[in-house]
């Protein structure tokens, strides 16, 4: 029988960071402090709206969109249990949290004013079909906002090339041009791409883009 070359794919993902959960947020506190913060900086958060992580990991955004903005409704959707699990230890009982993927997300249609997403978009295999999937669970008007690894920069570049040959989990990386494309393509509106350095070496982009 052949292999799925897709479960394949989830199965190497839940693997890596099931071995990871434990101290990823020790061992990558800067790159995830960085990038949270950049996501928060571009969120139009309004108090009682509802906010879904995608890839939420170990809750690090959350917890800091719970201290941010109490009043909002927080969700969550990983698909690795052992994340899941250091997320549920560090937030409070009224954040909901789901094993999930980005393509498939558990949600009816038009659920959420907000979705984010931080450091995951590099792991999606069908780019489109995802976000086709977040819009479909995003409310008229809501807003979509990501965070990834950008292609415009050389180490990213480096770091895409090696992953893309060693490591089954990793799909690849966009460019400010590309990823805006692809959220025009998934019928995303008013999108915009930042592109910033969060070291003199690792560069980032932060995309938003309405529903």
């Amino acid at each position: 029988m052949k292999e799925d070359p897709g479960k394949a794919e989830q199965d190497a993902i839940v693997r890596e960071y099931s071995r990871l959960a434990a101290t990823y947020d020790s061992r990558w506190s800067f790159y995830v402090g960085a990038t949270a913060r950049e996501t928060i900086a571009r969120l139009p958060v309004h108090p009682g709206g509802r906010i879904l992580d995608i890839g939420c990991g170990t809750g690090s955004l959350l917890s800091r969109l719970h201290d941010l903005y109490p009043q909002a409704r927080l969700a969550g959707i990983d698909p690795v249990p052992g994340m899941l699990d250091v997320a549920r230890k560090r937030l409070p009982h009224d954040v909901e949290l789901r094993e999930g993927w980005a393509d498939q997300l558990p949600y009816g249609d038009e659920s959420f004013d907000i979705l984010v997403s931080s450091n995951m978009f590099h792991y999606i295999a069908e780019p489109t079909a995802a976000l086709l999937e977040m819009r479909r669970v995003l409310r008229r008007e809501g807003t979509l906002v990501v965070t990834d690894w950008c292609d415009d920069y050389l180490a990213c570049r480096l770091c895409d090339w090696y992953l893309r040959l060693f490591n089954r989990a990793h799909r690849g990386i966009y460019g400010e041009k590309d990823f805006r494309l692809l959220l025009e393509q998934a019928a995303f509106r008013g999108v915009t791409v930042d592109r910033y350095r969060i070291s003199w070496l690792w560069g980032l982009m932060t995309a938003r883009a309405t529903k």
